[in-house]
């Protein structure tokens, strides 16, 4: 029996503007709007509109709050205010990371995670489990909100206009709660996933495609999952299933910024980290530039010149700002060496690439 996909309040939308619909995490999202590249090179030089509803929001609230979130996040959270937000993973006991997440203090002892669509059962799943020493009451509170990105070097003037506060001074992973938009009610966030400047919004489910249809008023160009793609690894960023998994660590996944070995509270994974962090972990993630035609595909081998096998490609495509062909790897650590030229086997064919910055941004 074939399984219904899950839609957010924007598919009707979706079938209106012909888009290219696909799977993801279990949701029918749109691939592409108008093509790729379009939508890639709006958000790199104008504004680009992500439909990010699909994203799983988790709620934590209680007495002990605060323990809890320090418990099952690597990052550390003492210092959140309830104006701040973190990138962090969750890990399991062996450091492999379960998610990476944004953690939001919305209060004192509430918080709301966003997490990834195809994780939100199992991560709720997992945080239940964990919260039997502590008082605390999750929700799973995902189909009560929708969520907006609003991507690019000219979103911020554009979202400074629209809102009743100066976005101008707000930082990264800070937000605003309370904020009108389009006289519906949001929290604002100063987020995103493409390594753009640019801002996240958090509505009632209801109210997405109000704001999703106001904002198509402002030339703003809408954005499905390829640019998104594209996107984030242009910047580096890792895609939890592929960059990311339960057996990969912080340190391996190359988040280390999100690990927190070395506080005095305990957290789950946080042997197996504090170890990585005091005597390196024996594998990293490090970005790949090819040198010959072929794009580099999730789980092809990394050789190095004499043919050993030194890891694997994680994730790749085609940068369409450079037209180069790009790829996170993960690879035995002993075998990096900015620059060294190594061996990507695409199929039958063994193809030439240098080892290079994760983040390839180019304009």
């Amino acid at each position: 029996m074939t399984r219904e996909l899950r839609k957010t309040p924007l598919y009707q939308n979706y079938i209106d503007c012909g888009a290219k619909i696909i799977e993801f995490g279990g949701w029918a999202m749109p691939v592409q709007f108008s093509s790729i590249k379009e939508e890639h090179n709006a958000v790199r030089y104008g504004i680009g509109l992500f439909d990010v509803s699909h994203m799983g929001e988790i709620e934590i609230k209680g007495n002990e709050a605060d323990e809890f979130v320090q418990f099952i996040l690597s990052n550390d959270a003492n210092n959140l205010t309830s104006s701040k937000a973190i990138y962090s993973a969750m890990c399991n006991e062996e450091g492999g990371v379960i998610d990476d997440l944004v953690t939001y203090k919305i209060d004192d002892n509430q918080y709301l995670l966003i997490v990834n669509a195809a994780n939100t059962n199992k991560d709720f799943k997992w945080m239940t489990k964990q919260s039997a020493k502590f008082n605390v009451i999750i929700n799973d509170v995902s189909a009560k909100y929708g969520q907006l990105a609003i991507q690019g070097p000219k979103a911020r003037d554009l979202i400074n206009k629209l809102v009743n506060i100066d976005v101008n001074k707000m930082k990264v992973f800070e937000f605003k709660k309370d904020i009108k938009l389009f006289d519906k009610t949001i929290i604002l966030s100063q987020s995103g996933y493409t390594g753009e400047d640019g801002f996240e919004v958090y509505c009632q489910a209801d109210d997405t495609r109000h704001i999703w249809n106001h904002l198509l008023e402002y030339n703003v160009t809408p954005c499905g999952l390829g640019a998104r793609d594209t996107l984030r690894l242009e910047a580096g960023l890792p895609l939890h299933g592929q960059d990311l998994t339960e057996s990969i660590t912080p340190y391996e996944g190359g988040i280390a910024f999100a690990a927190k070995p070395l506080i005095d509270q305990d957290f789950i994974g946080k042997s197996v980290l504090k170890a990585q962090k005091e005597k390196g972990a024996h594998l990293r993630t490090v970005g790949l530039e090819l040198l010959e035609k072929g794009i580099a595909r999730t789980s092809y081998k990394v050789l190095d010149k004499a043919g050993n096998h030194i890891g694997e490609v994680t994730s790749g495509t085609q940068s369409p700002s450079s037209g180069k062909s790009i790829a996170l790897a993960i690879i035995d650590r002993n075998a990096f060496e900015m620059g060294k030229e190594v061996i990507v086997q695409i199929r039958k064919r063994q193809v030439k690439a240098n080892i290079v910055k994760k983040s390839q941004i180019t304009k």
